[in-house]
């Protein structure tokens, strides 16, 4: 790749600014490259990471999700009291599976209503988003599940190594989960990059109509990362109760703006048609710098959803600015054929 195209890249500019942030921290702090810090963020990128990985779909598709969150926490409670009732003591891998299935179908559901009602995909999902929350606290009667079944509480008690700060004696870990994060980039990226599938969820996001006139069956796709999306947030659900020890209901909340912010800084336009699994996790991975350091830098922690809130709007300008552009781009080529061709003819 060019230089000249690497400058046009979303990916670059985001990568500077993590480097001049980090260190900004490092100087203001002299904390920011010590061990546990750098365990401490890795840590904190594995729940919005995977999540963004699955949003990001639907995202390049051009629609939105907001019940991933509560998806997330349905099958988080759902596989947890199902694991205590029945006093499951098998491998830990049955859970995820379970959690998988249960949100790829909460996926579906989106996914099928968004192909054949055409409604508008952010009100779909504020309103299956609502109903998992209310089945979770209702049915359930899900608030806070402390005690683990033992496959969960020994998975949270399994870190691949240890690290300590000699300045603060503040000691981090390692979790396993780690692993199930760069999986589930690893993944996306391959679907999006070198797969057919892939081609045709950037070809729905970019123009519907001309990629079903091409031979890619619209619906089909719509679905299809509705329940992905679902599928890595059933996932991360469980993921999340590995790494806290424990089930909240609200560990999920805000995370739908947060991660939308990340994938779109992170270069897909909200209109669809754009965006790559680098860049997203590169949008994660600034986002969680800002909320994770702003101590470090004698910022107030509660100024972080002040800036969520900025970095959004200056993701949703930059997508929209982009988009602009594209289509400046594409009238000024058409207006040079045609100039072009009556020039030709006279």
């Amino acid at each position: 790749m060019s230089f000249k195209k690497i400058l046009k890249r979303n990916e670059f500019y985001i990568v500077i600014i993590i480097i001049a942030l980090s260190l900004i921290i490092q100087a203001k702090s002299g904390q920011f490259f010590t061990e546990n810090n750098l365990v401490d963020l890795a840590r904190s990128l594995i729940v919005p990471g995977m999540m963004a990985s699955g949003l990001f779909m639907v995202i390049a598709s051009g629609n939105i999700d907001v019940s991933f969150p509560y998806t997330a926490m349905l099958c988080m409670f759902g596989v947890t009291k199902l694991f205590q009732t029945i006093d499951y003591q098998g491998p830990v891998a049955a859970g995820f599976l379970l959690a998988a299935v249960i949100g790829a179908f909460l996926g579906l559901i989106n996914g099928i209503l968004a192909a054949w009602l055409k409604l508008p995909t952010l009100i779909i999902t504020l309103g299956t988003c609502t109903i998992y929350l209310g089945f979770t606290q209702g049915v359930l009667k899900s608030s806070v599940i402390s005690v683990l079944p033992t496959p969960l509480a020994d998975m949270a008690a399994t870190n691949l190594f240890s690290v300590r700060n000699a300045v603060t004696n503040l000691g981090s870990s390692m979790p396993i989960s780690i692993f199930l994060l760069i999986g589930a980039l690893l993944l996306v990226g391959f679907i999006m990059k070198y797969t057919m599938l892939g081609r045709g969820i950037y070809a729905v996001g970019g123009d519907p109509v001309a990629a079903e006139r091409v031979g890619f069956n619209v619906k089909a796709i719509r679905i299809f990362v509705f329940t992905f999306c679902g599928m890595m947030g059933g996932i991360t659900g469980l993921t999340q109760v590995t790494l806290s020890g424990m089930c909240q209901i609200n560990f999920f909340d805000g995370y739908e703006m947060t991660i939308i912010a990340a994938v779109v800084l992170g270069g897909a336009s909200i209109a669809g048609g754009s965006g790559s699994v680098i860049g997203t996790f590169l949008g994660v991975l600034l986002m969680k710098l800002i909320s994770n350091n702003l101590i470090l830098l004698g910022i107030p922690t509660n100024w972080s959803k002040l800036m969520t809130g900025v970095l959004i709007i200056a993701g949703v300008c930059i997508s929209s600015y982009k988009a602009v552009a594209a289509e400046r781009k594409i009238t000024s080529n058409i207006l040079d054929s045609k100039s072009g061709k009556e020039a030709a003819h006279e």
